[in-house]
């Protein structure tokens, strides 16, 4: 792997500060500093980031439950988007899934996010159902729907 194809790691208490940055220039609502520093500690958690030149550019989120896995989040920054890395990121996110012996990778994404479906569908996750006004409105655009996809692993 090249540094300009970023370095993936897990992420660790101690990458907060990044990990929070990303999050407010990323986010139409971004996770909160609190929020993220529960999820690094969290022993049924992985954040997964990937890194440019020693900057955050990208990070992935999965919790372990009981019988699933949930991708609670994957963002890459805007000016790294369209090269590869959310496939990268949520191969990670697939293997560590499979590696926990999970039934399914279960995931929620805004309807109208079309290349995050569509990289979720490449990945093989198929559309279970749709929760009807889930997503609260952005900047003059109305609520929108959320879409749950999951993808065996068992």
């Amino acid at each position: 792997m090249t540094l300009a194809e970023g370095a993936l790691r897990r992420l660790v208490a101690d990458d907060l500060p990044a990990l929070s940055a990303l999050e407010q220039a990323g986010q139409a609502y971004p996770w909160t500093p609190a929020q993220l520093e529960a999820v690094l500690v969290d022993p049924d958690s992985v954040v997964v980031g990937v890194q440019r030149d020693a900057r955050l550019v990208g990070h992935a989120v999965l919790v372990r439950q009981p019988f699933d896995a949930e991708l609670q989040a994957i963002l890459v920054a805007r000016e790294c988007r369209r090269q590869g890395l959310a496939d990268r990121l949520l191969g990670v996110v697939i293997e560590t899934a499979k590696a926990w012996r999970v039934e399914r990778l279960l995931l929620e994404v805004r309807a109208g996010n079309g290349p995050a479906v569509a990289l979720y569908r490449r990945a093989g996750f198929n559309e279970d159902g749709r929760r009807r006004g889930y997503y609260p409105p952005r900047a003059g655009h109305p609520r929108e729907d959320a879409l749950l996809m999951s993808l065996p692993l068992a």
